[in-house]
């Protein structure tokens, strides 16, 4: 494809403000690509934050939920029976709702915030609290607030770190925020709290403690998770589920992209930029096949085949989406920059996706060029001349 006379090259560049119409078009579709791509793995990614920081083999559920944030509640006592199998070391309840916050300097603001209320003894947020986190949610209405929130809920980083006290109200209940813990935001929740779950019933007073959200399963060391899984299943009423970590993580990540419609937009949305930049590579290539005509069938009277001509079109989609790659990843890591401290959603490039988005561009414009060939290949250049 590449000779030793760059022949796409010097074509392309004979009309620079083709060239450059060119790179503008594939650099928007690269842009458009990348930013729809990163932000459906953002969806992703975020959505079984709190799934991963959390320390379990197993998950113990009702069936009707759907995903985290709006979990339904089932018997306390099934979590009981589940302790009783062969191979469980710990099972731990787990509380969880969206409650009203109210921001400790101006409590006219007030927005949801995910509350999360375990038994302080209980292990499975050993990797979210430190050790004396769990012992400062013992006391009455004391909680443990994400650092990683969204700013709206108030300036609660910036009051600990100046070792100023922090008291808001969570369901018209005074709670005092004893320190932080960092997961992130999601698609579903700006921020959220920690407590235990004592506390968590006296902000949600018409609660019941028999009534939990979730279990988490801690197994014996070396045991096999589905094997487990499989006895729980065998012991217990169908009223419950029981997943493994995997099965509890894809459960949400399956709920983000076919129940709602973001995962589908932003999928449809990488699909028209490769759309768009598919049409603008192929009007700039076909433009130049038209434009040298005459030249390329000159190429053909002397000898040289189809496939020689069908490698210089080639070389041009090529070179062309290097061009516009480049400057398009360029500005793509700056809006996921900003992007990521606006919204607090993990927006990374990383090389597996700068890969991936550079293959699509060079796919895009190859197929952008072959389609530009079609006039190329009936040319018969006794008709041309």
């Amino acid at each position: 494809m590449f000779g030793s006379i760059p022949l796409g090259w010097l074509q392309l560049k004979a009309q620079k403000l083709r060239l450059v119409a060119a790179i503008m078009g594939i650099t928007f579709a690269v842009i458009l690509i990348f930013v729809q791509l990163e932000f459906r793995e953002a969806l992703f990614v975020s959505a079984v934050r709190y799934h991963e920081a959390m320390d379990y083999d197993l998950a113990m559920l009702s069936p009707k939920t759907d995903f985290m944030v709006s979990s339904k509640q089932f018997a306390r006592a099934r979590l009981y029976q589940a302790q009783g199998v062969s191979g469980v070391e710990s099972a731990t309840a787990v509380y969880m709702r969206l409650v009203s916050w109210r921001n400790p300097v101006d409590p006219s603001n007030a927005r949801n915030i995910l509350a999360i209320g375990f038994d302080p003894s209980e292990p499975g947020f050993e990797r979210l609290l430190s050790a004396e986190q769990i012992e400062a949610i013992k006391i009455p209405d004391q909680v443990i607030f994400d650092r990683r929130g969204r700013d709206e809920y108030g300036p609660v980083r910036e009051l600990l770190a100046a070792g100023k006290p922090v008291s808001a109200e969570i369901n018209d209940r005074r709670v005092t925020v004893d320190s932080m813990y960092k997961v992130g935001t999601s698609f579903g929740l700006d921020g959220g709290v920690i407590t235990s779950d004592l506390n968590f019933l006296r902000m949600l007073p018409t609660r019941k403690k028999s009534a939990i959200d979730f279990g988490l399963i801690k197994l014996e060391p070396g045991r096999d998770a589905m094997e487990v899984q499989a006895q729980i299943r065998q012991v217990i009423p169908k009223d419950v589920r029981v997943l493994t970590r995997k099965e509890f993580m894809d459960l949400e990540v399956q709920y983000w992209n076919k129940t709602t419609p973001i995962g589908y937009i932003f999928a449809f949305g990488a699909v028209m930029g490769l759309i768009v930049g598919l049409i603008i590579v192929y009007q700039i290539l076909f433009a130049d096949v038209q434009d040298h005509l005459k030249e390329y069938a000159t190429l053909k009277a002397m000898g040289y085949t189809h496939g020689y001509l069908r490698n210089v079109v080639l070389q041009e989609a090529v070179i062309l989406a290097v061009l516009g790659f480049l400057p398009g990843m360029g500005i793509a890591q700056l809006v996921f920059t900003k992007g990521a401290d606006a919204t607090r959603l993990p927006l990374e490039m990383s090389a597996a996706s700068s890969l991936s988005v550079f293959t699509l561009t060079v796919a895009m414009c190859a197929g952008s060029g072959l389609m530009a060939l079609r006039k190329l290949r009936a040319v018969d250049p006794a008709e041309v001349f």
